[in-house]
């Protein structure tokens, strides 16, 4: 029988009988907005999480999103029942299954956290017109984020479109009421006795919904809350050279948290916290500051989406969208070198291969094949933008979409179209040792640390000595630089201003 009495707190008219707490991107039992109000105004509390099965059919049987989502939601189940409830796991359309468990549950109010794309919008719309229908109310709340929506305006009142202003609003704005007022945690704990636990604790497994769990489907890093604390602990420890770190595809430099970001199995006010402690109290500051201005940068993306859905599918800048892309089979032929790491470019197509292998891809390399794929294959960025959707752990429409724009020159605050990364000096700069490179094209690992950067420049015999046969161990480059950089400049000439008719080639 489902207990929905009463708790020893203080009766309030605002207190509701029974609510229901709909976790979706946000995978912990600590520091949680919709929790905390769920808990604070209601006298008995459910928990549900739902594998989307509109999102699931569309996934590969291997996907390792899934098994990270499976894994933390194991956890969060464990902890929820510690502290008194337990967490309903359902496999099915969240448009039909919300409103009918509230209505089994008889809950006034269905709390969840705000989910800023488009679809979910969609879905959340519906939801709520569902639930309406029998009294029942979905409120949301900011959690995923410091500042959201209108929360970050000009002195004007308009949004922002170039992140250096953005940034230094937003640190403004946390400032004025105190670096501890917009990152303060929410003390879920205080009101845990008022989580109630459902009869059926079952869990589907993988396997039912379609999903193996086999281990070329985990990742290399831990799921769940323990996981982002494990990372958080050892990042915490080098965040000081970050700064530096972090464009050098065979160094320890990232944070490795993206993904657990994209699940909320971390809070970000916790992080913005640590990064705020890191830089008033260690040494070398910049490390700290640089990391919070990626978290800052995801906010940034975020409110783009928001103000601007058009850019799912659409250039932020109108005029790019008049850009002629390669078609028919040439660009097939260059999508699928580039997909599957045969470019002839070596630091390319190690970082396809580490993709394709893992799901992650260093945050310089992604920076790196996107150029590569628009700049120099001249390819529609959108193509790519989906196969990181689809291969990327930590993949999050925002932020994917802002980064593939940023590189198409399309986006806000985007780098120039005239700037074109040359892939072999990226190589040279970023991975002067070719480390990163051996571990994905072993192939390669007999040439030089000056050789491996540009196989096709090596003569016949050089080649033969490192056991390389170009076009058979290595492809050959599918394209020549110089020659796809001029291509370039004019593929933009569409979008090219009177007063950059002197920018440089």
């Amino acid at each position: 029988m489902i207990s929905s009495s009463p708790t020893t707190h203080p009766a309030s008219t605002d207190i509701l009988p029974v609510s229901l707490v709909w976790f979706r991107r946000d995978l912990r039992s600590f520091d949680h907005a919709a929790l905390y109000a769920a808990l604070k105004h209601s006298a008995a509390v459910y928990c549900v999480f739902i594998f989307d099965a509109t999102i699931l059919q569309g996934l590969p049987a291997n996907d390792r999103r899934v098994w990270f989502i499976y894994e933390s939601i194991k956890e969060l189940a464990q902890e929820l029942k510690k502290m008194g409830g337990s967490l309903i796991v359902l496999h099915g359309d969240p448009e039909d299954e919300i409103p009918r468990l509230a209505a089994e549950l008889h809950a006034s109010v269905v709390f969840a956290n705000h989910d800023y794309e488009p679809q979910a919008i969609a879905r959340d719309n519906i939801v709520k017109t569902r639930l309406a229908s029998f009294n029942c109310a979905l409120h949301t709340r900011k959690d995923q984020v410091i500042f959201e929506k209108d929360e970050v305006l000009s002195l004007a009142g308009t949004t922002f479109s170039v992140f250096t202003a953005y940034k230094n609003a937003w640190l403004k704005k946390f400032y004025a009421e105190g670096s501890d007022f917009y990152s303060k945690p929410y003390p879920v704990e205080t009101y845990a006795d008022r989580l109630r636990a459902f009869p059926d604790e079952s869990i589907p497994s993988l396997q039912a919904m379609g999903f193996s769990d086999t281990s070329d489907s985990h990742m290399n890093i831990p799921a769940g809350m323990s996981g982002g604390a494990k990372l958080l602990e050892d990042f915490l420890h080098r965040i000081h050279r970050y700064d530096l770190a972090r464009d050098y595809p065979a160094v320890k430099g990232p944070s490795y948290l993206s993904v657990h970001l994209r699940f909320g199995t971390v809070s970000v006010r916790h992080l913005v916290r640590e990064a705020m402690a890191c830089v008033r109290t260690v040494a070398d500051q910049s490390g700290a500051q640089t990391w919070l201005n990626e978290l800052i940068w995801r906010d940034f993306y975020f409110m783009i989406l928001n103000h601007h859905p058009r850019v799912v599918g659409h250039a932020f800048k109108p005029d790019y969208d008049a850009i002629q892309w390669e078609s028919g089979a040439r660009a097939e032929s260059l999508f699928a070198a580039w997909c599957e790491g045969r470019t002839g470019y070596p630091l390319v197509d190690a970082a396809m291969l580490q993709l394709n292998q893992t799901g992650y891809m260093h945050n310089r390399l992604r920076m790196v094949t996107a150029c590569f794929l628009i700049k120099d294959l001249g390819i529609d960025w959108r193509w790519g933008e989906r196969y990181f959707a689809q291969h990327l752990n930590d993949f999050d429409l925002s932020a994917n979409n802002g980064g593939w724009q940023w590189a198409a020159s399309s986006g806000c605050d985007a780098q120039p179209y005239f700037r074109i990364f040359n892939p072999v000096t990226q190589s040279e700069k970023f991975d002067a040792e070719a480390k990163f490179i051996r571990k994905y094209l072993p192939q390669l690992s007999k040439l030089s640390n000056k050789q491996i950067h540009a196989p096709w420049t090596q003569t016949t015999e050089v080649l033969e000595l490192a056991g390389v046969r170009l076009g058979k161990d290595y492809p050959a480059p599918v394209i020549a630089h110089d020659q796809a950089r001029k291509a370039t400049l004019a593929r933009y000439a569409v979008v090219k201003k009177p007063d950059e008719k002197n920018a440089p080639d």
